[in-house]
Formats: C-alpha cells, structure tokens, sequence
C-alpha cells in the first residue's frame, strides 16, 4: 500500500468525529497515512450533554477536551494530531463576519495570514497529497470553521510557493484539497423518509422545510464507510462535554445510516491530478 497522506484541518475538538471521521477510520485500517490538524483549544464549549453538567467541568474545559480528542482520535485508528493552538471564538447567533463581537486574541481574529503560515509550516513538515477542510463559509456560519476553511484554501497555494512563508521549510505541493460535506439534501431526504417508514422519530423534518428546494449538492466524492459508521458513532461520544447520547442525532441508528446512505460525501475544491468523478476515493488519481 502507498503511504498516501490525508490531512484533516478542522475547528474544534470533536469536528474531528463529525465530519469526515468514517473515512478516516477507513483509510487508517487500510493502511493510508491519516492525520488531524485542529485549530482551537474548544475553550468556548458549552456542555452539551447533561450528565457531563458537574462542578469543576467548565473550569477544565480545554484539558478535558483535549483528553475527548486523544480518546477519539484512538478510537478512529489515527494517531497523527497537530495544534495550531488558537483560542476558541465561540458561536454567534447570526454572525456576519463582524469579529469586534469576539476576543481579540481568537482564531477568527488573529491575522490570517499568521494562522496560514503555521498551518503552512505542518503540511511542508508532513507533506499530505491531500487536505480536507470545511467548504467556503464554514459549511455553517461558526467563525472558528469560516477561518478555518480561509486558511486552509490560502495554505495549499502557500506551501507550494517557495516564496511564501520562507521560513516555514521547503515547499510542498499538496495534490487535492476536500471539502466534507455532512449533510446534503438527498441524504437527510433519505433518512427522513426511511425513519418515517419505520416509525423513528425524524430529527431532520424541521432542517428539510427550511432547506431551499433548488439548492443543488455540490458532491462530487463518495466514500464507502458503512462498516466504519459505528466506529464514528463511538468516537462522538468520545467527545462527553458535547454529544448527549439521548440526543435527536443518535436517533437515527448506525444500521440505518448503513442501509440508505452508507457513504461520507465530499465536494473535489483543487486538484493537481486528473480524476474521473465523481470519485470513490480522496485519493483517487493518486493511486
């Protein structure tokens, strides 16, 4: 097996186990090389699950998280994780990129181009061939996963560029650069319809009538990961301080998710290497 490398870049402590993390299992049994890069400490978390609601908790916040993580990331097989090390910006209701509303030290307030550069100086250190990130305007409107997506769209031209960031080591082009999609219409549409045959309560009714009916799916990548589905439940609940395990998203059982939709969706944003889509595989074009 070739050590091909895909880097994950994500927000938070638990993006990790979210978005794209059946695939990362996947791919570290086969074989591939897997790492997680995370750019915040999760210190403006809130608890989520009420059993993790205990004295002392929020005061811990980040070590605790930080714990999540390392349990996490072993349960998924990935033993690669890098830090960018940036303080959490936390959620904003309806945020329109005004960042006087947030810490002036924060992730989404640090200069964009310092949070590049140190991602810069990973991805030369461990030269992926492929980068996964959130797509353009964070997948949701969080400042932690707008800026994430800026830099790491900005750091696959950068560390390319023997010109930028000289200081950050030797250039390293990286072949393809992911968007994770979690969720696209015709995958809630299917699993809506499917809890509703079996008389599941649907936690996707009230998302499907806000969702805009001409909204196209941008996917273009469809990774197998029905066997590794479980393994990504179990690496959420890792994460104790936020995911309840009474919530509306484990409503929807593995077994489920496996029959109607047992692939991980991704959209192809750069590519140096020609591939036939859609895809099967983020390595595709590589092998």
């Amino acid at each position: 097996m070739p050590e091909l490398h895909a880097m994950f870049v994500h927000a938070h402590p638990d993006d990790e186990s979210s978005k794209g993390a059946a695939t990362m299992a996947r791919y570290a049994k086969e074989g591939y090389r897997v790492s997680v890069v995370t750019c915040t400490d999760g210190a403006a978390g809130d608890i989520l699950n009420p059993a993790m609601d205990r004295p002392g908790v929020v005061d811990r916040m980040v070590s605790i998280r930080r714990e999540e993580l390392e349990r996490a990331l072993q349960i998924l097989g990935v033993n690669e994780q890098f830090d960018l090390g940036y303080r959490d910006s936390g959620y904003v209701e309806d945020f329109d990129g005004d960042g006087t509303k947030l810490a002036d030290d924060c992730f989404f307030n640090v200069p964009t181009e310092q949070a590049t550069g140190r991602l810069v100086e990973i991805i030369r250190a461990e030269r992926p061939e492929v980068l996964v990130t959130y797509p353009p305007g964070g997948g949701y409107p969080h400042p932690d996963h707008i800026r994430c997506h800026d830099i790491c769209a900005a750091a696959f031209d950068a560390a390319a560029d023997a010109s930028a960031y000289p200081e950050a080591g030797q250039p390293w082009q990286v072949r393809k650069l992911y968007y994770v999609g979690a969720f696209n219409r015709s995958k809630v549409e299917a699993l809506h319809q499917a809890c509703l045959q079996r008389g599941i309560e649907s936690p996707f009714g009230e998302w499907l009538e806000r969702w805009d009916p001409d909204e196209t799916d941008p996917s273009t990548t469809h990774v197998d990961v029905g066997e590794y589905l479980a393994t990504r439940s179990q690496a959420l609940l890792a994460h104790a301080t936020q995911i309840d395990p009474d919530g509306m998203w484990f409503r929807v059982p593995d077994d489920l998710v496996r029959e109607i939709h047992p692939w991980e969706d991704f959209q192809l944003g750069r590519s140096e290497v020609r591939s036939d889509l859609p895809e099967a595989s983020l390595f595709a074009g590589l092998e």
